[in-house]
């Protein structure tokens, strides 16, 4: 499962963490530390009831507090409440290290020019990635206090060539653009590292964003909790690579603890090597994948990040993923956004979607032909509202199309 250099980090985290670490001094009593695969998981509700248990941070720290220079908290979006995370100053350059690992697969040139067109809040998301960069030496834009339209003048007067930005806020630019008269196509961009959500891996997604860009799209996939683990890289494309050098991955039935065959879906399952100051071991990350190896032994996300095994939706028989709906409505350009309603209120669970096209487009001819394309592929019918232009919300960062009326 791991390699002697991994198993070897892997020994010595288990040995540095226990009994350091309350949390898994507790979770791991009585058990072999040397049968890593008898180590019980840990899921992300052991965390959130930590944290209240503990507040603010919980016992996951190994080391006391006068130890940790760094604190990101996670979106929430999952479990409605947030994790907070501390880092100390080795766990971060951990992290960035495996940033620094993950850009060698991008083909990335001295030359490169990265800009990062969003505020930086107390997300992980891409504070690793631009400390990463500037530590390796690229010239990094902070977008930061700027408005959206700035954003888009900075990248092409400063003519950034790397984006990085969540697929969502990559299409919001573009519609910015076509507004403004603004020629991303003819910029200097010549890739987008994407990331937050599933997006990436969504081919209709990839598609849209490449052509109105001129540029590449490279999917990306990390936690805040866990760290940057996978990545796209120029030979792979539409598949993420693991970076087993700093984790241990699993993917094991999303509804037991069995390993799954290679390219079945499973719960992806990982261990980070390198964050002794606030580790995650056998980590049930929630998100759905389906990995195999390649015959050189890589270890590859077929796809990305094909669902959230607590966003599968339950309709009249049929289990959908909320990215397979968006697989479909992607592919109809005259729709610039949508949003999915989820009404369990009733006996039977209803879906309803809002489309929003673009401008001086026929409205009932796009309903018509979305709501065939979703029976016709996903088998349920879904009551489709053709709404105003502008009337969705734009994000900037991770969109929420998803409501639930319970």
């Amino acid at each position: 499962m791991t390699s002697p250099s991994s198993q070897e980090r892997l020994d010595h985290l288990l040995r540095d963490i226990v009994p350091k670490n309350a949390f898994y001094s507790r979770k791991f009593a009585g058990c072999d530390l040397g049968r890593f695969d008898q180590l019980p998981f840990t899921a992300k509700v052991d965390l959130v009831r930590d944290q209240l248990e503990n507040p603010p941070y919980g016992s996951t720290l190994t080391f006391s507090r006068d130890h940790y220079s760094r604190l990101h908290q996670s979106s929430g979006t999952s479990t409605g409440r947030p994790l907070r995370w501390l880092d100390t100053p080795d766990s971060w350059n951990w992290l960035l290290g495996c940033w620094s690992e993950m850009f060698a697969h991008l083909g990335l040139t001295r030359s490169d020019v990265f800009f990062f067109p969003f505020s930086f809040g107390p997300f992980l998301g891409f504070w690793t990635a631009f400390e990463a960069a500037a530590k390796d030496g690229y010239l990094c834009l902070p977008g930061g206090g700027l408005s959206s339209t700035a954003r888009l003048r900075f990248l092409l007067d400063h003519r950034a060539t790397v984006i990085c930005c969540t697929p969502t806020y990559a299409l919001h630019l573009a519609e910015l653009a076509a507004a403004e008269g603004l020629d991303l196509a003819g910029s200097a961009v010549r890739m987008l590292i994407v990331a937050g959500e599933p997006g990436g891996g969504i081919p209709a997604t990839r598609k849209r964003i490449e052509e109105v860009w001129g540029a590449r799209v490279y999917d990306h996939y990390g936690l805040t909790e866990v760290g940057p683990s996978a990545i796209e890289a120029t030979d792979t494309p539409g598949s993420l690579i693991v970076l087993e050098s700093q984790y241990v991955a699993e993917v094991i039935d999303p509804a037991g603890t069995s390993p799954v065959a290679d390219g079945q879906p499973g719960e992806l399952v990982l261990t980070n090597l390198g964050r002794h100051g606030s580790p995650l071991i056998r980590y049930r990350t929630g998100d759905v994948v389906k990995a195999r190896r390649t015959p050189d032994g890589k270890l590859l996300l077929d796809g990305g990040i094909l669902g959230r095994t607590d966003d599968m939706i339950h309709l009249r028989g049929n289990n959908v993923y909320p990215a397979a709906i968006e697989a479909v409505i992607r592919r109809f350009p005259a729709v610039v956004e949508f949003r999915i309603t989820v009404d369990r209120t009733g006996p039977l669970t209803d879906l309803g979607i809002e489309i929003e096209p673009i401008v001086g487009h026929s409205t009932g001819d796009l309903r018509e032909a979305v709501s065939r394309a979703i029976r016709d592929e996903l088998l349920f019918r879904a009551d489709v509202i053709v709404v105003s232009a502008g009337s969705l919300p734009r994000y900037e960062m991770k969109a929420k199309r998803v409501v639930v009326k319970q």
